[in-house]
């Protein structure tokens, strides 16, 4: 299950409580104060890992505390600090407060990279730290503070070098399929792609590139129209966009139509992003109409195309390396 947007509750750990003691040996009956100090508590830590690509696992485990830290003990023995607990995060992943009015707190958009979401509680001094000299024996030591606690929204924007763009029932996800590592379903009729996909393609040399397959754009996303927005934000991140056009007008509309409304959807979503460095893959070259609809289409736009016909795997190596020349030299 394909998660990327879930609300969960964190504690952080009390601090321990600091301690009253005082020293009593057989050569000192009357020794000094020697309370230790308290622990500190727990933080609560989000951990970006590549090795995550979802995040289903936070949907049915959404509450998280930290351990409180130990009190403190005679002898000036200070309580351990409680341990902080540590989730992992797929990378791409955003963090907003939701208590108020959920005000941006921060993006894990590199691997390893962490955020502690809520601190632990300062340990309690103690006795020993209120000696003063008209109390030399103080029956005083500091409570633990209380840890913190957030309602958090996470949200997963997807990190990848390629956003495939287009209608439904295009041919993005075979395409995708066939370029990469990726085995998304695919069957003739639309939304058969239901959650983003990421692919990857490795070269010979090891030169790698990842292509993200969202589901069908519909008119109408960018006001959230068709779960517009869930989808829309998983190709915001991407360096490069790849339409891919139906040339065979299957559901009655002209590839040339299709490309116009994708890319006013997109500017309309986040302005700018119509002007990323994009190409087009002409799909379903092996219908009739297509070889009329591909000349149509070049003289339509000054955007690269590469007529491909994906189910059959056909010149489908020139568009990743078009992609490989675009993201090795961005200018």
């Amino acid at each position: 299950m394909f998660v990327d947007k879930v609300i969960i509750h964190v504690r952080s750990g009390t601090g321990g409580h600091g301690c009253v003691s005082f020293r009593r040996r057989r050569n000192l009956p009357k020794g000094g104060p020697d309370g230790g100090d308290g622990g500190r508590g727990g933080d609560i830590v989000f951990e970006a890992t590549a090795n995550e690509q979802s995040l289903v696992a936070l949907k049915y485990m959404n509450h998280y505390e930290a351990e409180n830290g130990r009190h403190g003990m005679g002898n000036q023995k200070n309580g351990r600090c409680g341990r902080e607990t540590v989730i992992k995060v797929p990378v791409g992943t955003i963090f907003k407060n939701v208590e108020c009015d959920c005000e941006f707190l921060a993006d894990l958009s590199e691997p390893c990279g962490r955020f502690v979401a809520v601190r632990g509680g300062a340990g309690g001094r103690g006795n020993r730290h209120f000696v003063s000299s008209r109390n030399q024996a103080p029956r005083r030591a500091e409570e633990g503070a209380e840890g913190e606690t957030r309602h958090l929204e996470l949200e997963l924007k997807l990190l990848a070098d390629v956003g495939l763009v287009g209608y439904p029932n295009a041919g993005k996800s075979t395409l995708l399929g066939s370029v990469t590592n990726a085995t998304p379903e695919t069957a003739p009729y639309p939304f058969t792609t239901l959650t983003p996909n990421v692919g990857t393609t490795e070269f010979d040399d090891f030169f790698r590139i990842t292509l993200a397959d969202i589901p069908g754009l519909v008119d109408g996303a960018h006001r959230n129209v068709g779960l517009g927005h869930d989808f829309l934000r998983h190709i915001e991140r991407t360096n490069v966009l790849l339409y891919v056009l139906d040339m065979a007008a299957t559901d009655g509309r002209q590839p040339w139509d299709d490309l116009t409304s994708l890319r006013h959807e997109l500017e309309c979503y986040k302005p700018g992003m119509s002007q990323r460095a994009s190409i087009i893959a002409a799909n379903k070259m092996d219908a009739d109409t297509a070889a009329a609809n591909l000349t149509r289409l070049r003289g339509k736009t000054d955007l690269p195309v590469f007529p491909v016909c994906a189910i059959l795997n056909e010149n489908t190596d020139a568009i990743l390396q078009a992609l490989r020349e675009m993201l090795a030299d961005p200018e």
